[in-house]
């Protein structure tokens, strides 16, 4: 999901994991063995994943989510005896919502720990952060729902050996949910108010404008603001001046349920949508159930969604979490578990180079998020959901195959 850019700290991070990185190079990155040895191999009974995750901080509901889902994930795992086996032990970091924490989490889990795989963490930003680490020392990076495409290939056009994702990117998020304003909203006349120094929402209003106006559709407005705004109406108003038949608002819970509040209140009735940036249950304490009425999202997955695989995966969690239906970032934390055991499975090791060659080589697994395989550019190939809010909760509407 999701990038929290801050571009400046990034500068000092990675400036910083640079000179870390380079000391680390002297004492040699994990070798053709010392992941299965360490973490795993045959003398060991225990397989180490690192949870590298948002628990406090500005996006602790994402983090906090993925590891709920993760948890449910390795006790079924481990419960069903495990992999080959061998148990799994998760090793939680907090990286407080922060690159810098990030970074130096990735640190401690290649070198010290030195964990199989590491899950996370959840936003694009950190995410980036850790990859330098990543392929130093040879560790591959799961990110649950890190969507930004820089988190795979580099700015040079590059790909990231060692990272990859079990959500889809940015880009797809906005053309569907281009395609679904004009194909099912039968919108015509549309506004993009986007957080301007966030590459997640950055990337989501590119994609959505381009196939809005390649499809005959008009982009009437077009406005921003900065993270850690309250307050919104001066540019609102000026959405509703150019009368759109539906806005798009690429971005994070803490803007956008202020953003959709001061929207309602402003008179601005036509349907907003957004994309997973919106999923939190702190949206609709910040929006109001009301205001959020004829609001739609492009996700991960839906808990009503009839499939009898997701349905199964919503009882057991809800059995496990005192009857609380789980998320789109619960279900790709679990989904992260899954795919890293079957990686390391079909690799028959627990070796890094062998287990990043079979996450890159997976093809037509059924997770709970979606059937996939993974591209070239190390991201799935799978389907889309968009939801809807009916009074403060989120209801199936559809799915989109890509």
């Amino acid at each position: 999901m999701i990038a929290k850019n801050k571009l400046k700290r990034f500068a000092s991070v990675f400036l910083a994991s640079s000179l870390i990185v380079g000391a680390l190079a002297g004492c040699g990155s994990k070798g053709e063995e010392s992941g299965g040895s360490s973490s795993g191999g045959k003398d060991s009974n225990e397989i180490k994943i690192g949870m590298n995750l948002e628990l406090s901080g500005s996006v602790a509901s994402y983090g906090s989510s993925i590891a709920t889902g993760a948890d449910l994930a390795i006790k079924e795992i481990n419960d069903a005896g495990g992999i080959d086996g061998k148990k799994i032990v998760p090793v939680k970091i907090d990286n407080k919502s922060d690159a810098a924490e990030a970074t130096t989490a990735a640190i401690k889990l290649a070198t010290k720990e030195k964990v199989v795989a590491q899950i996370g963490p959840a936003v694009s930003g950190a995410t980036v952060a850790t990859v330098q680490i990543a392929n130093q020392q040879k560790m591959p990076v799961v990110s649950p729902s890190g969507t930004a495409p820089n988190i795979t290939i580099n700015e040079a056009g590059k790909l990231n050996e060692y990272a990859f994702r079990t959500c889809f990117i940015d880009p797809f998020q906005g053309q569907i949910a281009a395609h679904f304003a004009l194909n099912e909203l039968k919108a015509k006349k549309v506004a993009i108010y986007a957080d301007n120094a966030s590459d997640y929402a950055k990337g989501l209003a590119s994609a959505f404008e381009k196939v809005i106006e390649d499809n005959g559709g008009k982009v009437v407005a077009k406005e921003a603001y900065v993270a850690k705004d309250t307050d919104f109406r001066s540019t609102l108003t000026r959405v509703k001046s150019a009368k759109p038949d539906f806005v798009f608002i690429p971005g994070y819970y803490e803007e956008v349920g202020l953003i959709v509040k001061q929207a309602r209140e402003l008179g601005i009735e036509v349907p907003l949508m957004g994309a997973d940036g919106w999923d939190s249950p702190k949206l609709v304490d910040l929006a109001g159930a009301k205001a959020l009425n004829n609001t739609y999202i492009t996700n991960h997955y839906s808990s009503e969604d009839p499939d009898v695989k997701i349905q199964d995966f919503v009882k057991a969690f809800k059995t496990a979490n005192s009857d609380k239906a789980p998320d789109a970032f619960n279900a790709l934390g679990y989904d992260s578990v899954y795919w890293i055991k079957d990686a390391i499975e079909r690799a028959g090791s627990t070796d890094s180079e062998a287990v990043k060659d079979a996450l890159a080589s997976t093809k037509n697994l059924t997770l709970i998020t979606g059937n996939f395989s993974v591209d070239k550019d190390h991201n799935p190939v799978k389907t889309a959901t968009v939801l809807e809010y009916k009074d403060g909760k989120q209801v199936f509407n559809s799915k989109v195959n890509p």
